[in-house]
């Protein structure tokens, strides 16, 4: 558990994912990148840079870049393919079930500007379904961290994780409150506070506006206990039955569809261990549109007055 939590300033996601993967760079040889037309945007510029020879630069052809990705790692190479979140798995769902989840193989799916905060793109980009598309598929661990020194964390540990990996982040400059120095586990939630009135589980962009909704209520005299649930397969199910167990209700929070996502991961570990209330945070089955982000995060419920009202919602029928 981490103390007082405090942002040093903001920084987009994938720049962690970029910076990531120029330490991978220089740290592990069989790191291999692939793009699909978006060096700039995914921040893949710094190993493109250093390593032209382990750079390959697809184009607009994503389901050719994840059979390449897979072919690869035939010959003990580690492929990281780099695209926006609608085209990493809407795009190219046959090629991820049959080529890399299926088979196992040791792709790391690196995917940004997902959800809402992709921002004026709109709807066909914004992709909201992709963590519950990515979880249900066999043999793929499914990440998203909280900030960009956590995306950093992750893309290193990630190389280290044998199996296929979905890993998301976004577009926006967003807090940094995650340690530099932090360890990233994968499949171990991170308590970012305690409390005993409320457990509020959370996933990237979301954690930070759960922390804010935390300081709000202390001065209520509601406790909230935040947890950063960073890896929503294999999810941490002892961490959200031991915080389940101490508050009695709990609030998750994500940048995503409702449906399959992580509020529906922690409803199923609730149901066979600890029923009790849950309130769902998260976009409520529409697509997105064209507009700025945070503006958009606030028209479809995902601020911090809307987990404010969840939790207040949460505990009322726990009293019921």
């Amino acid at each position: 558990m981490m103390n007082e939590i405090i942002s040093t300033g903001n920084k987009d996601t994938r720049s962690g994912f970029g910076e990531g993967l120029r330490l991978l760079g220089e740290k592990n040889p069989n790191v291999v990148a692939l793009c699909a037309d978006l060096t700039g945007s995914l921040k893949m510029d710094a190993f493109q840079k250093n390593h032209p020879d382990r750079f390959f630069q697809i184009g607009i052809a994503e389901a050719n870049m994840m059979g390449i990705a897979a072919g690869m790692t035939i010959g003990g190479k580690i492929p990281f393919t780099g695209t926006f979140a609608n085209f990493s798995t809407s795009r190219v769902y046959d090629q991820i079930r049959q080529s890399i989840a299926y088979s196992k193989k040791n792709v790391k799916i690196c995917a940004s500007h997902a959800g809402l905060t992709l921002g004026e793109d709109g709807a066909t980009h914004q992709v909201l379904e992709d963590i519950g598309m990515m979880r249900m598929l066999p043999n793929l661990t499914v990440i998203v961290p909280a900030d960009y020194n956590q995306t950093v964390q992750a893309t290193l540990a990630i190389a280290e994780w044998e199996g296929p990996v979905y890993l998301r982040f976004g577009r926006p400059s967003v807090p940094v409150f995650v340690p530099e120095n932090a360890t990233f586990q994968i499949g171990k939630a991170e308590v970012l506070t305690t409390g005993k009135d409320v457990s509020v589980i959370a996933c990237g962009h979301l954690v930070w506006t759960a922390i804010e909704a935390q300081k709000v209520l202390r001065s209520e005299g509601i406790s909230v206990e935040v947890i950063n649930m960073h890896t929503i397969k294999p999810l941490d199910e002892a961490a959200v039955i031991a915080s389940a167990q101490k508050t009695g209700c709990v609030v998750t929070a994500e940048e995503h569809m409702r449906n399959g996502g992580l509020g529906d991961a922690v409803a199923q570990v609730l149901m066979q261990h600890h029923p009790c209330p849950q309130e769902y945070v998260a976009v409520n089955d529409r697509f997105g549109e064209s507009g700025p982000p945070m503006e958009l995060m606030k028209k479809y419920g995902l601020g911090v007055e809307d987990i404010i009202s969840a939790i207040k919602r949460a505990i009322k029928r726990k009293k019921l």
